[in-house]
């Protein structure tokens, strides 16, 4: 039987103390974003809101799915976050496979140019140009095709595809298997780890990627929700802000603006239901794929 020193026992006691902090610091500013979404916008402008909300309300997500350009751009987001994740993952693995055989010729060669190309960029405007030139200004393949390939994810893949026994591909290639069987039956199970990692890096980009819908999309309809709500919130916080202005020049002010300068919503109480309705799915999803995580980024990183 194990018996604690006394050194042991005050360590212990230290050791829960401090990550008990430590977990506490890491999850209240989400707590805190959340109880100010379901509190209401003018209450919460006074202060004293920590752990729970004083008036609860739902109006701040009432406002935020009001309009109907949230419905459509949310299922554009999930449409180019799911698309983004099994055509990366696809083409990256075939990539990834490819250079992870050492007998292929040109092998490190290949590697480098790929590498070489990461150090340089054009810039938005020839990026911009090039899109329209491709015809993807206007269509929703913007946020898929520039996406489908990235050195970090093929350089991850494919040092774990390396770690793999050459012979189980060779006892494959024996048997019949082409490459396309060995890799999606024996490389994407044995690198599943380091597969689902992937899919975090790239669904979490793909699900809070706001800038490609604001700067490169020209079609309003195609907009992705990171892109509508930051929109919305906006417009929201420019018509409080007349509301607001307005409120002293009672005898000219109209039915609407009286309605607004009488809401209980602010800005700051949207812009928490905001991030809560782009936060919450990737919470929901993260536990799932958790304990491939660090594994898998390990496994990436150091066999080879």
């Amino acid at each position: 039987m194990f018996f604690e020193t006394p050194s042991q026992k005050v360590f212990k006691v230290f050791n829960y103390i401090f990550l008990t902090l430590l977990a506490f610091i890491t999850f209240y500013p989400f707590w805190y974003v959340l109880i100010a979404s379901f509190n209401l916008g003018s209450d919460f402008t006074k202060g004293g809101v920590y752990f729970w909300p004083r008036a609860f309300t739902l109006e701040n997500y009432e406002f935020a799915f009001r309009d109907n350009r949230i419905y459509r751009s949310l299922g554009i987001t999930i449409f180019k976050t799911v698309t983004q994740v099994v055509t990366s993952l696809f083409f990256t693995a075939l990539l990834a496979y490819a250079l992870s055989v050492k007998s292929m010729p040109g092998r490190i060669g290949i590697t480098f140019f790929y590498y070489f190309t990461t150090l340089f960029g054009g810039g938005m405007i020839p990026y911009y140009i090039l899109l329209r030139d491709l015809g993807l200004t206007k269509s929703i393949w913007l946020y898929i095709i520039p996406a489908i390939y990235g050195f970090f994810n093929m350089v991850l893949l494919r040092t774990a595809f390396a770690g793999i026994p050459s012979e189980l591909r060779e006892a494959a290639s024996i048997d019949g298997a082409g490459d396309f069987r060995i890799l999606f039956t024996i490389y994407f199970p044995c690198a599943l780890p380091t597969v689902a990692t992937l899919a975090l890096f790239i669904g979490v980009g793909a699900w809070n990627d706001w800038f490609t819908g604001a700067y490169y999309q020209s079609n309003k309809d195609l907009y992705p929700a990171a892109t509508v709500l930051q929109q919305l919130l906006n417009e929201a916080t420019s018509q409080l802000a007349e509301a607001a202005g307005s409120g002293d020049n009672t005898t000219n002010m109209s039915a609407e603006q009286e309605s607004a300068t009488k809401t209980t919503y602010t800005s700051q109480s949207i812009r928490m239901a905001f991030v809560m309705i782009l936060t919450m799915p990737i919470i929901v999803i993260y536990p799932f794929l958790q304990k491939y995580y660090v594994k898998g980024v390990m496994v990436g990183s150091v066999k080879g």
